[in-house]
């Protein structure tokens, strides 16, 4: 028992209490069905979604960033790099659509807002700054407990992992709003200044657990 105890140690960490992040990275090192870092909240009912991170990776694969899985949908928001050069997949609900004819040259840190509202179904996506065209996707808000995990996507409720999908590089500045934030707004969070954090995640005080070789860094040590 005392050994199993151990294993769990060493390869979950987990922060009850929010960390502050600001200043630095998660770093996905390996292809692999296990890694990956999970968000922690109690809010389980979204009517609207706003999700902004950065991300730097040489994958020329899918891969996931972002999986937010609840109970009755395993893709209730998700944000999917496809196979297609420069298409990026948003899932809400099950349902989701491409993005198309984005500009995602590997080895380039990017910076990407999703925003998602249920009373018309409409999502669009910002990348480095530029706004895409809105496409629908669907309208029932999203409810039930959520699983958000970075790293992997999620084939069923907290798992369903798959090495081929899962992300290598780093991501950073994570932030989540249960609204959708105005153009002003992304474009502050674009520029790093003066945008009101997430207020269902929030990069500078951030509850997670870590399973597998996830390691945080310094940004200045990565960028």
């Amino acid at each position: 028992m005392e050994k199993l105890l151990l294993l769990m140690v060493m390869f979950t960490t987990c922060f009850a209490t929010p960390q502050d992040l600001s200043g630095k990275v998660f770093v996905f090192p390996r292809e692999t069905n296990r890694d990956h870092v999970k968000l922690l909240t109690t809010q389980t009912q979204f009517s609207s979604v706003t999700t902004c991170l950065r991300f730097h990776t040489d994958l020329t694969r899918n891969y996931a960033l972002f999986s937010l899985s609840t109970p009755k949908h395993d893709n209730d928001f998700v944000l999917f790099k496809v196979n297609s050069e420069g298409v990026i997949r948003v899932h809400v609900r099950d349902g989701g659509t491409d993005f198309l004819s984005l500009s995602l040259p590997p080895n380039t840190w990017h910076s990407m807002c999703a925003t998602w509202r249920s009373d018309n179904g409409l999502a669009q996506l910002w990348v480095d700054g530029k706004a895409t065209i809105k496409r629908f996707i669907q309208t029932e808000a999203i409810t039930g407990a959520p699983i958000t995990i970075l790293g992997q996507e999620q084939d069923s409720y907290g798992g369903g992992f798959d090495a081929n999908q899962s992300f290598i590089g780093m991501i950073t500045e994570v932030h989540m709003w249960d609204y959708v934030l105005t153009a002003a707004d992304i474009k502050r969070y674009m520029n790093n200044k003066h945008f009101t954090p997430g207020n269902v995640f929030n990069w500078g005080h951030l509850e997670y657990e870590i399973t597998g070789q996830v390691l945080v860094e310094e940004e200045s040590e990565v960028m």
